[in-house]
């Protein structure tokens, strides 16, 4: 049995067979495992007597819920017409030009992703970015580049 495989059943263990499990054990996957593999996703259906392709559905529809492998560290930036108006595009050149990848992409050493999402929540603090499970509100590039050179400090120690 794979470790994916274990993970899943102890998931499902955890969270029960129903179909109101799914979320929790997807959740649960891609904070071990980073994402959400094709492999996952197959165990995941099994396991609940879902369909693959509503497994996938539902992953697929979640933003947080990657089902492509991401970096160590994955910045989103919240695209809303809030962060929009107070600078957001700003900060996704200045995250583009340090990261030296676009949105959607990941680094080449693996420890950045950078994405976008449709809210963070914080409209009243924009623009917002999100790395990992940590919010910045109110960003300049100045702040943003601060941010991720700390990132980037500890990622080489």
């Amino acid at each position: 049995m794979s470790s994916t495989e274990t993970l899943v059943k102890d998931l499902v263990s955890k969270y029960g067979k129903s179909r109101n499990s799914l979320m929790p054990v997807l959740q649960g996957i891609v904070q071990e495992e980073r994402y959400l593999s094709e492999e996952a996703m197959i165990f995941i259906a099994k396991e609940l007597d879902l369909s693959a392709a509503d497994v996938y559905g539902t992953a697929s529809f979640y933003t947080f819920l990657d089902t492509v492998p991401r970096g160590k560290n994955i910045i989103r930036v919240c695209k809303t017409i809030s962060c929009h108006m107070t600078g957001k595009d700003l900060i996704i050149e200045t995250l583009e030009d340090i990261l030296k990848v676009k949105v959607g992409q990941t680094t080449h050493d693996k420890n950045f992703t950078l994405l976008t999402a449709n809210c963070l929540g914080w409209c009243h603090k924009g623009p917002v970015m999100l790395i990992n499970d940590e919010v910045y509100p109110e960003l300049t590039p100045s702040r943003t580049t601060e941010i991720v050179e700390e990132y980037m400090k500890n990622a080489t120690h």
